[in-house]
């Protein structure tokens, strides 16, 4: 007497159709230029200096990266100072902020997000993929259920066996 059994796969039958945000973060690296290390004695920026570093130093090792400017000590930085360093950056660096690692990913995220085409999952039953090696900003996940609700029929957070019920449209 022999018994097969079928395996099943009630997931794939399901028609849910995850989406992992990570898909989304930037491809490029993220650096942050921290101008404290420009400050005279960590307080004071001195524009003849300044000036002299914007011009001798080496900018090529920022190409093809997003770069965020930020001084991380409490010091009064003149707003001409991130200016310079933007005009230097923008012929190298891929996109330039004000801001720090989780500030430029954000901004990169919303951008992604923004030209993102939701159309393609109306009436669509999605599964938001929660956990993942690369960090995606809550804020993402907000923007792209607030965009997604418009027009999926449903969407859940999780991974496809064990999800978390967010939206479902009343038919």
């Amino acid at each position: 007497m022999e018994i097969q059994e079928t395996i099943i796969n009630k997931v794939a039958q399901s028609g849910l159709i995850t989406i992992d945000l990570a898909d989304h973060a930037p491809k490029a690296p993220i650096e942050i230029y921290d101008i404290k290390d420009n400050l005279f004695h960590g307080l004071i920026l001195k524009e003849k200096d300044f000036r002299e570093f914007i011009k001798n130093h080496g900018w090529t090792q920022y190409k093809d990266k997003h770069i965020g400017i930020i001084c991380s000590t409490d010091a009064i930085v003149p707003t001409w100072a991130y200016m310079l360093l933007a005009t230097k950056l923008e012929n190298i660096a891929l996109s330039i902020h004000f801001g720090d690692e989780e500030y430029v990913r954000k901004v990169l995220f919303d951008h992604a997000l923004a030209t993102f085409d939701y159309s393609q999952y109306v009436d669509q039953r999605i599964v938001i993929k929660g956990c993942g090696d690369i960090p995606v900003p809550e804020s993402a996940f907000v923007t792209f259920t607030a965009q997604l609700s418009k027009v999926a029929k449903s969407i859940m957070y999780g991974e496809p066996c064990s999800t978390v019920p967010v939206f479902k449209r009343k038919s």
